[in-house]
C-alpha cells in the first residue's frame, strides 16, 4: 500500500478523531445545559455550570478541526454534506450560539430566566440537530460525484428523529455522570438518579438504533448477519452490553468517577460500531475515503501542518482539565 493510498486512512482518521474528541468533551457541557432544565435553583444551576465553566469554550476547537479537515481532505464529501444537511447544521450553529451568549451573561444577570431558558433550548436544540445530522449520514445521502442531488429535506425521517433523541439521552447522560464526579451533597445525590433513568433511556435508544440500522441499507444487513463481516461487528453490542452493566454497578455503588469514564466508554462503542457499519464510505452510500480524497500533494501538505497543531491542541486540553480539576460547590455555600 503506498502514500496514495494510506493518507486518505491517515486523514479520515483525524476527522473520526476530532469528531469524536468533540462529542465527548462538549457532550457532557451540552448534557449540562439539558439537565439545568431539571435542576433545583438558581444554587445548583450555578454549581453545574460553574463545573465547566474553565473548560467549555475550549471543545469546540475539535468540531472545528473535524469540519477543516473534511473540507481539505475530502472536498468532495463537504461539498455534498453541506447542502444535504444544511438546516439541521445551520440550527446546530445558532443553537451552539445561543448557549454560548447565555452561559457568560447569565453569570452577570439580575434576572437569570431568559438567559436559563436560552442555555438550556440551546444545548437541547443543539444536541438534537448533531443527532440528526449523525442520523442522516448513516441512513445515506444521494450524491452524483461530488453534486448533492437529493432535496432539502431528505436528512428528515423517522430513523434521523431517533438518532436526534437517542443523543439528547446520551449527552444528558454524560452531564448527570459529570456531576456526579464534581458535586457533592444534594445535587450529587440528584445526580445519581438522573444517571439511572438516563442509562435506562440510552440502552432503550441503543437497541432501537442497533435494530434500526440494518434496515437502512442491503449493505448495512450484509455487514451485520453475513459472514465473515458479523465476525468484526459483534463486539460492539457485546461491548455495549458489558459497559452498560458496569454502567449501571457503579451509579448503584455511588461510584464517583466510574460512572463518567464509563458513560464516555458507551459512546465510544456506540461510535465504533456506526463506524463499522459503513466503512470504508465517509458519505455512505456513494462517497468512500478513496473516491473523496484530495490529491495526495494536497493531504501530504496539510499532515505537516496537523503535526504542528495537534500536539498543542491535546497537550492544552488535558492540561486545562488537570488543572480544573476536583470538586465545585464546596465554597459556594450549598450543601
Amino acid at each position: 500500500m503506498d502514500s496514495v493510498d494510506i493518507l486518505p486512512l491517515v486523514w479520515f482518521a483525524v476527522i473520526a478523531f476530532g469528531v469524536f474528541m468533540y462529542v465527548l468533551l462538549d457532550g457532557f457541557v451540552l448534557g449540562i445545559g439539558i439537565l439545568c432544565g431539571v435542576a433545583y435553583g438558581e444554587a445548583e444551576r450555578d454549581i453545574m455550570m460553574n463545573s465547566v465553566a474553565p473548560i467549555w469554550d475550549g471543545n469546540e476547537t475539535w468540531l472545528v478541526l473535524g469540519g477543516v479537515a473534511l473540507l481539505a481532505a475530502f472536498p468532495p464529501a463537504y461539498t455534498v454534506l453541506l447542502p444535504a444537511l444544511y438546516l439541521p447544521l445551520t440550527g446546530m450553529l445558532i443553537a451552539l450560539i445561543f448557549r454560548g451568549v447565555a452561559f457568560e451573561f447569565r453569570f452577570k444577570a439580575r434576572r437569570k430566566l431568559g438567559w436559563n431558558l436560552a442555555f438550556v433550548l440551546g444545548s437541547l436544540v443543539a444536541t438534537f440537530c448533531q443527532g440528526v445530522t449523525l442520523g442522516a449520514i448513516v441512513q445515506g445521502i444521494e450524491a452524483n460525484g461530488a453534486q448533492y442531488v437529493g432535496g432539502a429535506f431528505d436528512w428528515f425521517s423517522g430513523f434521523t428523529l431517533l438518532t436526534g433523541f437517542a443523543l439528547v439521552a446520551g449527552y444528558a447522560l454524560l452531564g448527570a455522570t459529570w456531576v456526579v464526579m464534581k458535586t457533592t451533597g444534594l445535587l450529587q445525590d440528584r445526580a445519581y438518579r438522573w444517571s439511572r433513568t438516563l442509562l435506562t433511556a440510552v440502552i432503550v435508544f441503543m437497541a432501537l438504533v442497533s435494530v434500526y440500522v440494518p434496515f437502512l441499507d442491503g449493505n448495512y444487513a450484509e455487514r451485520w448477519f453475513g459472514f465473515p463481516h458479523a465476525l468484526l461487528l459483534v463486539p460492539f453490542p457485546l461491548l455495549g452490553v458489558v459497559v452498560s452493566y458496569f454502567l449501571y454497578r457503579s451509579v448503584a455503588a455511588r461510584y464517583e468517577y466510574w460512572p463518567f469514564l464509563l458513560s464516555l466508554g458507551m459512546f465510544a462503542v456506540g461510535y465504533g460500531g456506526l463506524a463499522a457499519s459503513f466503512w470504508p464510505h465517509i458519505i455512505p452510500p456513494h462517497l468512500t475515503i478513496w473516491n473523496a480524497a484530495s490529491p495526495p500533494e494536497t493531504q501530504s501538505f496539510l499532515i505537516v501542518g496537523l503535526l504542528i497543531l495537534l500536539p498543542f491542541i491535546l497537550f492544552y486540553t488535558g492540561w486545562s482539565y488537570w488543572i480544573f480539576r476536583g470538586k465545585v460547590g464546596r465554597d459556594m455555600g450549598y450543601h
